[in-house]
């Protein structure tokens, strides 16, 4: 019988839950770590050594910080939990990397109304296996519960990743000029973004997630939409090893904002992009949307990546060195695009001139 002390747990807090997911995901977050990493899981601050990048000449740490959005819902209501981890990961680490930098770490912050281990753990598994993917070591973040401020059963996540890169060789788009090449790499599908307007057509068409998808691919819709973020560290780093440096101009992520407002954050002044549309295969998720959604062109530019979400820029005389160098790493590429006079805008066209 209670004698009507209060207590955390009577506030809504499970410290004890707490505790299990932490021993849940304990060894999957270990198995990301890096020889870098300095001490174990449950210090209150992550610790990295920098000893190995002192031969650099000026080295510069990038930083980034994002979510996973509204693609949640999806994973809310069919369950499946272990691929927004990725997606997390995933939106931070791509983003660094547009300046050419490696992802040292990564750190997470999951909040939720009331802890389920099972649940917790099959997210950190997700953020661990993205991670590895990027090379970088999970070295700490934030397990927070929040009674009554979030709905029961659901959660937010956010993401913070360090990377670094030696001044010399630090890409942010200063010397594209007109006449460059833009080389687009395939999506693994919508990504994470977009999806306000994905769940207002799934919505609105009366599309079912857990039956196939209405394009005929073999998967649910529901795993259709939540087809993991791409993550183009590993293949990029290489390329940028395989190159004289500044041989890319430029790089760029199609995140939230799609070609139109991603694009020309790399510009110079006076510069526009022309963009051909039609120059790669356009995933039929990108197709069923926009017609079901009755959505414009420049809507679906200016939203999705529609099949293309990291974007380089090189000059016309190195284009077909990279686009050699990117088979030998077995990655599709397409030219989508040319840099020409203009206003940092990128100008959607049916062919290049």
């Amino acid at each position: 019988m209670s004698d009507g002390r209060m207590t955390y747990a009577s506030a809504g807090v499970d410290i004890a839950e707490g505790n299990r997911s932490v021993a849940l995901f304990r060894d999957k977050v270990k198995s990301t770590f890096r020889p870098e990493v300095l001490g174990e899981i449950g210090g209150f601050a992550g610790a990295f050594s920098l000893a190995k990048f002192m031969t650099y000449q000026h080295p510069v740490l990038l930083s980034g910080t994002d979510g996973v959005g509204t693609k949640l819902k999806v994973a809310f209501e069919t369950g499946i939990l272990n691929t927004v981890g990725q997606d997390l990961v995933a939106m931070c680490v791509n983003d660094i990397l547009t300046g050419g930098a490696e992802p040292l770490f990564f750190l997470d912050y999951y909040a939720c109304s009331k802890i389920e281990a099972e649940k917790v753990a099959a997210v950190v598994a997700g953020i661990a296996d993205g991670c590895i993917e990027a090379g970088c070591a999970l070295v700490g973040g934030e397990t927070a519960e929040l009674p009554g401020f979030y709905r029961e059963s659901e959660f937010d996540l956010a993401g913070f990743a360090v990377g670094i890169v030696d001044f010399p060789l630090l890409i942010n788009g200063s010397s594209i000029e007109a006449g460059d090449r833009l080389i687009g790499l395939p999506s693994s599908g919508l990504h994470s973004n977009g999806f306000a307007l994905v769940n207002k057509v799934v919505t609105s068409c009366g599309a079912k997630l857990s039956e196939q998808t209405p394009w005929g691919e073999e998967l649910s819709l529901a795993e259709a939409l939540l087809t993991p973020t791409r993550i183009y560290v590993k293949p990029i780093l290489k390329l940028l090893e395989m190159l004289p440096p500044h041989t890319i101009k430029g790089m760029v992520n199609i995140t939230g904002g799609g070609f139109l407002e991603n694009i020309p954050r790399i510009l110079p002044e006076k510069l526009a992009v022309h963009i051909a549309m039609g120059s790669w295969p356009v995933p039929a998720v990108f197709t069923w949307l926009q017609q079901e959604g009755n959505i414009a062109a420049e809507e679906m530019y200016r939203t999705f990546n529609n099949g293309i979400a990291f974007v380089l820029v090189v000059s016309a005389e190195d284009y077909d060195t990279v686009c050699s160098k990117l088979g030998d790493l077995g990655e599709e590429h397409f030219c989508i695009g040319e840099v020409a006079a203009g206003d940092r805008q990128v100008i959607l066209q049916r062919k290049l001139s």
